[in-house]
């Protein structure tokens, strides 16, 4: 079952049931009011499934996606694919050592991401900074939390990223990744019981400039190093989450240092089972 979040032709923020043609607004009610309560339930897919339905809407360009987020807080791990290793010791000498370590060590490395404003959904703008010069999408197999700590489905992520900035030192990794459209989310949560084997989820990240295929490649979610209870059972140490969570996992795609997105790019993120996140580039200048 997948759930989307988006505004319909009354202007109204709606959350419906998406299937390969249509999406099937839902009429919530019954201490379901939003998306994040349907996440909440003990059984999402039956809490969906017991909530009457509008007239279906044509699953076509018309549609206008929202993030599937409401209040909760998107969080991210780090060096969990060995590519992403490898260039995180490349784009910084200096700490070559630190992102070495922590793809070794027991503790991942889990960093706060955005809060719901920074968030973007399926076709909306994501945002590279003014003050860098290298910046690259992070296509990441996203989990989505209850206030449990319980995955109750999956969707695709874009953990946006100056390289540079990062580069030039450790800490600023928040700088580097939290900002004003720094994430993107979507287009919909897959929800899963049981989560599908790593395996089948294929990773495939496209860049578009000016009509023209400037970047591809693919990875798989078994190239992890770590699992996904595992990071969960980390992020969730000490720490609670009323409204739920969602977890980016980790990239395995790292275009090349000669690479940077401009302004007018467009970032297609595919994933295998769950669906493809769109966002066109846009940056402010400084």
């Amino acid at each position: 079952m997948k759930l989307a979040k988006f505004v319909d032709a009354s202007d109204k923020v709606r959350i419906g049931l998406v299937n390969q043609t249509e999406i099937i607004p839902l009429v919530l009610g019954n201490g379901l009011e939003t998306l994040a309560d349907l996440i909440a339930a003990e059984d999402p897919a039956a809490a969906a499934g017991s909530l009457s339905t509008d007239a279906p809407i044509a699953l076509d360009d018309s549609v206008r996606w929202l993030p599937p987020i409401d209040q909760q807080e998107v969080w991210a791990a780090g060096v969990t694919y060995k590519r992403s290793q490898t260039a995180r010791m490349e784009e910084s000498e200096a700490a070559a050592s630190c992102y070495d370590r922590v793809y070794q060590a027991a503790r991942p490395e889990l960093f706060f991401k955005a809060t719901p404003h920074r968030v973007a959904g399926h076709g909306q703008p994501l945002r590279i900074r003014s003050d860098a010069k290298w910046n690259v999408p992070e296509p990441e197999i996203t989990l989505v939390l209850c206030p449990k700590m319980r995955i109750v489905g999956l969707t695709v992520g874009n953990d946006m990223s100056s390289r540079d900035i990062e580069g030039e030192n450790p800490l600023y990794l928040p700088q580097a990744k939290c900002y004003d459209q720094c994430a993107g989310l979507g287009p919909w949560i897959a929800l899963f019981d049981p989560l599908p084997p790593t395996e089948s989820l294929v990773v495939d990240l496209k860049i578009e400039r000016d009509g023209d295929v400037v970047f591809q490649q693919e990875t798989c979610g078994d190239q992890m190093a770590r699992s996904f209870t595992d990071l969960v059972g980390w992020l969730s140490r000490d720490n609670s989450f009323p409204a739920g969570a969602f977890l980016m996992t980790g990239t395995g795609i790292v275009p090349t240092s000669d690479f940077t997105l401009l302004p007018g790019d467009t970032v297609h993120i595919s994933i295998e089972g769950i669906g493809t996140l769109s966002n066109p580039i846009v940056q402010t200048s400084a």
